[in-house]
């Protein structure tokens, strides 16, 4: 089943394209990491998913929905967590994700409320001022406030920025359940080691979508580099397109005799991939991300 359906999407601010032409589908289940640079257009994408902004052209589609059109039903059946929390600082954890429950007209208020904190890790700190908290802990009672209706699909943007490497796992830990579940997730990060985590990534750069692929097709698409190294220290090295395939041709041209005192294969990181990939040969969209 396809949860999100993209075809191509195109959004304008005025002369300044922000999105291109963008066509993706992701299935439900699915985490999906959308990567690019400030001003590739992740933001803007997630808003016209979330029935926020309305594209200039080309559609979108959500659980089979137009979020333009059915932006009601859509709301009720997914969660948007924003760059920066929006709750209320002289209202406590509980009150705030209880206001956000309210709003979807849960019936059984306080026990889901009560599971969402447990969920995030902060029933200790229910009955504290959201302005006590750490940046951290406002990022879980956001990502609480998203998770409080149940929704089948979340949309989060950059969920961890700004927070602690204990605490990012700990989040992608939960969205990695979430999905087991059958939850899709579309996540956009900045944080390249986050890539690893997701089951396909999306690589924006100034509005266009340059590949759609799973974290190992990343990896394989750098190639890799292999160095033999002689027992007299003479380095012999040579680029491979794809190491499963080149290893051997290299290795049956250079042999294996005993003056080899070394092989090795040095690949490029998936940072190096993502990076080489997403940085603009032009100027991003100016909105924002």
């Amino acid at each position: 089943m396809t949860a999100i359906s993209l075809q191509d999407v195109r959004k304008d601010y005025g002369t300044v394209r922000a999105l291109r032409g963008v066509d993706l589908d992701v299935p439900a289940g699915t985490v999906l990491g959308l990567v690019g640079a400030n001003g590739a257009g992740k933001s803007t994408l997630l808003r016209i998913l979330v029935g926020a902004l309305q594209p200039t052209a080309g559609t979108a589609h959500v659980l089979g929905l137009d979020p333009t059109t059915a932006r009601r039903e859509v709301r009720s059946r997914v969660g948007y967590m924003p760059q920066a929390p929006v709750l209320y600082d002289d209202l406590t954890v509980r009150e705030n994700v209880t206001f956000f429950a309210r709003g979807h007209r849960l019936p059984d208020v306080a026990g889901r409320v009560d599971e969402v904190l447990t969920f995030v890790d902060l029933a200790a700190q229910a009955d504290r001022q959201v302005q006590t908290l750490s940046g951290g802990q406002q990022q879980r009672v956001s990502l609480a406030a998203t998770l409080v209706h149940g929704p089948e699909v979340l949309f989060l943007d950059e969920p961890t920025a700004g927070v602690d490497p204990e605490l990012r796992r700990s989040f992608w830990n939960r969205f990695r359940g979430l999905a087991d579940g059958g939850t899709t997730l579309v996540v956009s990060t900045h944080q390249m080691d986050e890539v690893v985590h997701c089951d396909r990534v999306a690589i924006l750069r100034a509005g266009e979508l340059l590949t759609v692929a799973t974290p190992q097709e990343l990896l394989a698409s750098g190639g890799g580099t292999v160095r033999v190294t002689a027992t007299d220290g003479t380095v012999r090295e040579r680029h491979v397109t794809t190491v499963a395939e080149g290893l051997p041709e290299v290795l049956q041209a250079w042999g294996l005799g005993p003056e080899v005192a070394s092989v090795e294969v040095v690949g490029p990181t998936l940072e190096d991939i993502v990076l080489a990939l997403g940085t603009a040969d032009r100027e991003g969209d100016g909105h924002g991300d």
